[in-house]
């Protein structure tokens, strides 16, 4: 049976986070209090040109326990070292004994899953020769390992399935999350997004002309691209769940005009956020702060900020957190949702890290540095290729 959001009381109960800024929220708020950057030079990639990324720490490091060892790979490693942080397995075995394995799903969002593992098997063989009998494209290469290792691992058997929209994925996910909830598929749903470095995305944004030399500025009159990043971010979204953070409203739209660039003035983005402002019930005098999509493209900054100049309001506070961890790409939809969930408990709007001189020509109210203030509902945007957008707005 179909229940309203207010009837179903969906609330994020739990959250994780691991990027090139740390593992976890005290990292987290740290970087983002003080501007920090977690983007630097190749990390030893073979790389024909030159960039900044995002790489998370001590990755290679991470161990994936034997009775699910056949998933190993970066972007699996980089889910686990999030289900280790602030304890959020314990809090992924509690929701499981609570509503039971059959009610709880999972819905993640990806771009490139374990591809990385494939890119490694194809280097270390000679030409022509058969793939190695031990790589599985259902362990590693699907757009549902990822997925399947994390219900292998935790146990959950409801529904579970992987939503792979380029840049949006994460953010789409945690939509279907609470969709399973309202209309009583589930009762709690893990949701979230990961995504790894990895030749694939590097070499092909590099061929579309994209990737800076230097670590990206979104919205800085200078910038010149985007940086790539690596994350993985987890939730745990659970009906009955009062006084968390939720999920007030949603949008989505596809412009369906370009591969890879966005209308000029933000048309399908502008009717993404109108979309969760009325789910939400709110004017957009009630948005008190947007998280940019912000990948410091030139085209992609000037299209966001038409879109949201026309849906909310040129004056509206507003940042990019993509100059301090990069573009994660289907995991940047989930980790900025987090990161916004951080800002709102703890009433703080993080600056625009790399931010030197602000571009006229988009939201005059960027924030350069992390300040202070009450929030009670934010706007969070992603935007992929292709024109799928997807615009969430959280609520205390």
């Amino acid at each position: 049976m179909f229940t309203s959001p207010e009837t179903a009381n969906c609330g994020i109960t739990h959250s994780s986070v691991v990027t090139s800024l740390g593992w976890g929220r005290s990292s987290h708020l740290a970087a983002m209090r003080q501007g920090v950057s977690g983007l630097s030079d190749r990390h030893g990639l073979e790389l024909p040109f030159d960039c900044h990324l995002g790489k998370v720490a001590d990755i290679e490091a991470v161990k994936i326990p034997g009775k699910v060892a056949e998933y190993d790979n970066r972007a699996t490693r980089l889910a686990f070292a999030a289900l280790m942080t602030d304890q959020f397995e314990q809090a992924a075995t509690e929701v499981r004994r609570r509503w039971g394995a059959d009610r709880c799903g999972i819905v993640l969002g990806t771009s490139t899953s374990g591809v990385e593992k494939l890119e490694n098997v194809y280097r270390s063989i000679p030409n022509d020769a058969a793939m190695p009998e031990e790589y599985s494209v259902r362990h590693h290469d699907s757009q549902q390992a990822v997925t399947a290792f994390l219900q292998s691992y935790l146990g959950f058997t409801g529904p579970s399935y992987t939503i792979s929209t380029a840049c949006s994925s994460s953010a789409k996910a945690l939509v279907d999350a609470y969709q399973l909830i309202e209309t009583g598929f589930c009762d709690a749903v893990l949701t979230g997004g990961v995504d790894s470095l990895c030749l694939t995305s590097l070499n092909g944004f590099e061929s579309l002309e994209l990737i800076s030399r230097f670590p990206c500025r979104p919205c800085d009159v200078s910038r010149d691209g985007l940086s790539i990043g690596e994350a993985a971010a987890l939730m745990i979204v659970e009906r009955d769940a009062s006084g968390c953070i939720r999920l007030a409203g949603y949008g989505e739209s596809s412009d369906g005009t370009n591969m890879s660039t966005p209308p000029e003035d933000g048309a399908g983005a502008a009717e993404a956020i109108r979309q969760a402002l009325s789910r939400a019930r709110l004017s957009p005098e009630d948005i008190d702060y947007v998280n940019l999509h912000g990948t410091a493209t030139t085209v992609n900054d000037l299209a966001e900020a038409r879109a949201v100049e026309t849906a909310v309001s040129r004056s509206v506070p507003a940042s990019s957190l993509k100059g301090a961890i990069g573009h994660t790409l289907g995991a940047a939809g989930a980790i900025e949702v987090v990161l916004s969930q951080y800002a709102l408990e703890e009433g703080m709007i993080p600056g625009n890290t790399g931010l030197v001189e602000l571009d006229p020509n988009v939201l005059p109210n960027v924030q350069a540095g992390c300040r202070d203030v009450t929030l009670q509902h934010v706007l969070s945007n992603s935007f992929g290729f292709g024109g799928t957008n997807c615009a969430l707005v959280l609520s205390k």
